[in-house]
């Protein structure tokens, strides 16, 4: 069987691991963690970057910073993972689910002015499978109404939109380090914060509300409790696994690439004979090869290839139900406007698989496979 996913090893994560352990200095903010921020801040630019537990985590905080209180709204799509809501809704604020754009799954940038209300406070773009949303759009939305910008960029990290590194882009972004993601620790994310001025409430909310960083950068002589927080930070374990791969970073974005390619090169046909959808790349939008996907032509469809495929050892799988339709997303959101596209598109994905170093033969028995459910 093929797996749908392989958590990325490059070859010297023990050796890290094993260093980290050593030096005594396994909790948070250790030597590994300082390295993966500045790795981040160098990459993408941006004026500050902090390793978490989650990108969950790092979106509870942004919405700390952003001051999301009870009866705020915070404008997001649905088609997209929990946490992207929680993390608001935790705060007290209803999410407001916005319909998505078919080619991109990307929320509809033309649909959000009007979901705008007094109670608006934020815009959450999801940037789904490293593709950015519309930004230039969503940033003169932000700035005519006031509105902060949390960049959910969970998928997105070598990503970019006009040259700009997704995350960097709004006033917050927010990495994902999962064992699903292009780079991974296992469990753990980023806050990257364009504000350099918020950089000190960022450190003091990630560090349980005490000014601790303060202290071990050696300009307070003591560390007390200043402010609301939490317990943020990764163990430096997790980060030096992490840091075996961002040291790596363009072998492992090659690597998926290539095999991106190949499902585009080889499925491409079926697309141009209206038989499946390719992703789409708009213009402006450098992708990571987060993800591949095909879109059948309906539910049934889909389910009867998913099962065609596991039959013949390749395991894919469908990804998100839209959260306006969850249990909790009619308890705490709303959808505003038509449903024309989130719940009809997220029927017809199916993601095949796509990890670091993914054999090529197994590529090409995938799309042979679909070839051959499609032809008969």
């Amino acid at each position: 069987m093929v797996d749908f996913n392989i958590a990325p090893f490059i070859g010297t994560e023990l050796t890290y691991i094993k260093e980290a352990v050593e030096s005594k200095k396994i909790c948070g903010d250790g030597q590994f963690t300082k390295k993966c921020n500045a790795w981040i801040e160098k990459r993408t630019g941006t004026a500050k970057a902090l390793l978490t537990t989650s990108c969950t985590h790092a979106t509870e905080m942004a919405a700390l910073l952003a001051e999301i209180k009870e009866g705020d709204e915070v404008i997001m799509p649905s088609y997209t993972f929990v946490s992207t809501a929680d993390a608001f809704v935790l705060r007290g604020a209803v999410p407001v689910f916005v319909d998505i754009r078919p080619d991109t799954m990307n929320i509809d940038e033309e649909l959000i002015e009007a979901a705008i209300t007094q109670k608006t406070k934020a815009i959450v773009p999801v940037h789904y499978a490293g593709v950015s949303c519309e930004m230039n759009k969503i940033m003169e939305l932000a700035k005519k109404y006031n509105l902060t910008v949390i960049e959910d960029a969970a998928q997105g990290v070598l990503s970019s939109y006009y040259g700009k590194a997704l995350g960097t882009i709004g006033d917050y972004g927010c990495f994902s380090f999962h064992e699903t993601k292009n780079y991974s620790m296992g469990e753990g994310g980023a806050l990257l914060i364009a504000d350099p001025a918020m950089a000190e409430e960022a450190e003091i909310i990630r560090e349980k509300g005490t000014n601790r960083a303060k202290f071990f950068r050696g300009q307070i002589d003591k560390y007390t409790w200043v402010n609301y927080g939490s317990s943020y930070l990764p163990s430096d374990m997790n980060a030096a696994y992490l840091w075996a791969q961002l040291e790596k970073a363009d072998q492992i974005y090659d690597n998926r690439m290539e095999r991106w390619n190949l499902y585009n090169t080889l499925l491409r046909p079926l697309a141009t004979q209206g038989v499946i959808d390719l992703p789409v790349i708009p213009q402006g939008c450098v992708h990571n090869a987060h993800m591949f996907y095909i879109k059948a032509k309906d539910l049934d469809e889909r389910t009867r290839l998913i099962a065609y495929l596991k039959e013949n050892g390749i395991q894919s799988v469908f990804h998100y139900i839209p959260l306006h339709s969850a249990p909790a997303g009619v308890k705490f959101g709303r959808f505003c406007g038509e449903d024309k596209f989130t719940t009809k598109e997220s029927e017809r994905l199916l993601r095949l698989p796509m990890y670091y170093n993914l054999p090529l033969q197994a590529v090409e028995k995938a799309c042979a496979l679909i070839n051959q459910f499609y032809n008969g």
